[in-house]
């Protein structure tokens, strides 16, 4: 399938995340960048990675010459059942998830620039392809990477996460743009930590936890023994810097890999002081459900939606029938043993079966909230959802009639039963014209509260013994849309100058003579000449190096190159370990 027919395959509320990649954007010292990235990671991973990586680069089309196309990516990666889309750097961790439970990669459309070779405070296509896309190949870690997307869309969030998202995305943004100052990069950074503080300060999301385990194993995971690990996290497998550090046993702790991982935060701007160890790709899946079986939507009851309305985000609630009532959760009433007896949202809210939106029950009629007992009928033996229309008739249960409805609980419900919702053999919703729902009966002897008044219009009622499941996001996610659309941060691309348009010709220059396989050292002597007027190309002089075979060429670009490397200690790294590799 092509870039246009799998973006047209996505639900809408996807697609509005997708890119195009238009491969002319790449530049020659992109590509270069790519290259030398690339084939210093290879040298470094065939001894250090899972041995599954090298193989797993060839499996998914990426090259170590030049950028991947995601054309090209998805042919291959169609054999093994998954597919690529681009992004435009960051994209919401529940859209994220969604993309990796439907097998589908998602990898930033831009490259690194050139002055970020050793770290890029933004996602970007080596780190993505390169990074998490040869594992796929393994059966078990693709089956765990899916997983973790299944587990982690239904996951609650908070509005704090959400604020950390966009501050880590805007930051990434303005630290990757060189055309940002110092004071743009600061303000960035002073908002990052003022919503880094606020979420400090509440208690963590299972989303924020999750985010823990997703970095401890899918970013910087190491698989093996304590003593004796391979690097299969991607954020190490892309990283010349601590793809060598992490190995530094003195300077990196390593721990065994348990569910207790969720227990160790993160600093995204730093090298971590310890990495988990796997025993093997299915322990990471062992691990995951080990986790997962805490969550609320494996949970269900009054515990999973008192999680639900300390978030004070859009969750979902699942009656036993089926039933999905997705809004902003305010309210649980319980009885003594601390079972549900009446819910509510307020806001806008949907009502929805199979992850479909009941048709007249979206947002625009259900705009103020959403309130339901929870529970059995008095003298019925089984849950009201499992009754036929002619054992409700038999019941007292009529359409058209004015029905009183006596829960175990003690909430009332009283009106004319105007519409009974089926699905699947289940009644699932009752809809009632002047109707008055009141609560318990009160220790004093009082009436229990008036839960809905015959005047506030048409009551709809949800029916369910219990509360199954509840889960981050909406139900039918078309129709009740979270994300409306990207982020209003969006990544800067630079218009270059007369000046490196000139060195992206000088790039492009060498790469076809290399492809063509006519580069000589008369031809290098040339080239070099020409480098004069850009002192600080430190990569297209190793380019040279990499061809030039005479002795005296070969001493003038390694001269020139140390030289350079006391223009920053990243100088200094880069070229050494492409002068270590040469050597």
């Amino acid at each position: 399938m092509t870039q246009q027919e799998i973006i047209a395959s996505l639900p809408s509320h996807l697609r509005q995340f997708v890119k195009v990649q238009d491969y002319n954007m790449y530049t020659p010292r992109d590509h270069a960048v790519w290259r030398f990235l690339l084939l210093a990671l290879a040298d470094h991973l065939a001894e250090h990675a899972h041995p599954v990586y090298l193989e797993g680069l060839r499996k998914t089309g990426i090259s170590l010459d030049h950028i991947p196309s995601i054309d090209e990516m998805n042919q291959c990666l169609e054999k093994i059942g998954w597919q690529a889309v681009v992004v435009d750097g960051f994209i919401p961790p529940a859209i994220f998830m969604e993309f990796q439970a439907r097998k589908i990669l998602v990898i930033a459309l831009d490259m690194r620039a050139v002055d970020h070779m050793l770290y890029t405070p933004a996602p970007d296509i080596v780190h993505e392809s390169a990074g998490h896309a040869p594992f796929i190949v393994d059966v078990d870690y693709a089956e765990f990477l899916q997983r973790f997307g299944e587990i982690g869309m239904k996951a609650l969030s908070t509005a704090s996460d959400y604020a950390v998202y966009e501050a880590i995305r805007e930051l990434s943004i303005v630290k990757e743009n060189i055309r940002s100052t110092e004071a743009d990069i600061s303000k960035a950074e002073a908002a990052l930590n003022a919503a880094l503080e606020a979420n400090a300060a509440e208690a963590p999301s299972e989303a924020s936890l999750l985010s823990r385990l997703h970095w401890w194993t899918v970013e910087y995971g190491l698989v093996g023994e304590l003593d004796d690990y391979k690097i299969y996290g991607a954020g190490l497998l892309s990283s010349l810097g601590e793809g060598v550090n992490c190995l530094d046993d003195a300077r990196v702790r390593k721990l065994p890999l348990t569910v207790d991982a969720i227990n160790t935060a993160y600093d995204i701007t730093r090298e971590q002081p310890q990495l988990f160890v796997t025993k093997s790709c299915k322990h990471l899946t062992q691990v995951l459900e080990a986790f997962a079986d805490g969550m609320a939507f494996r949970q269900g009851g009054a515990g999973s939606l008192r999680k639900a309305i300390n978030c004070k985000t859009v969750s979902t609630a699942v009656y036993n029938s089926g039933l999905q009532v997705s809004g902003k959760w305010v309210k649980g009433l319980t009885d003594a043993m601390d079972n549900l007896i009446y819910i509510g949202t307020e806001g806008p809210t949907q009502l929805a079966w199979g992850n479909r939106e009941l048709h007249g029950h979206g947002t625009d009629y259900h705009a103020a909230g959403f309130g339901s007992p929870v529970g059995n009928i008095k003298d019925l033996p089984r849950c009201l959802s499992d009754y036929t229309m002619d054992e409700l008739k038999s019941a007292g249960i009529r359409v058209g009639e004015r029905v009183v409805l006596d829960f175990v609980s003690g909430v009332h419900v009283e009106g004319v039963l105007d519409h009974v919702e089926r699905r699947n053999h289940k009644n699932i919703l009752m809809s009632f014209s002047q109707c008055r729902v009141t609560g318990p009966m009160k220790a004093s002897g009082e009436n229990g509260d008036l839960l809905f008044d015959p005047s506030w219009g048409q009551y709809d009622m949800a029916v369910g013994e219990n509360i199954t499941s509840v889960y981050g996001g909406t139900a039918d996610k078309d129709r009740y849309r979270l994300y409306q659309q990207p982020s209003a941060s969006q990544t800067q691309r630079p218009s270059y100058t007369p000046e490196e348009q000139q060195v992206f010709a000088l790039y492009q220059s060498l790469r076809d003579q290399r492809a063509a396989g006519s580069v000589t050292d008369s031809w290098i002597a040339e080239f070099q000449a020409r480098l004069a007027n850009f002192p600080k190309e430190w990569l297209l002089r190793f380019e040279c190096l990499e061809l030039a075979q005479a002795p005296e060429l070969v001493q003038s670009l390694t001269s020139q190159l140390h030289a350079m490397r006391e223009l920053s200690p990243e100088h200094k790294k880069l070229i050494d370990t492409g002068l270590a590799r040469l050597h």
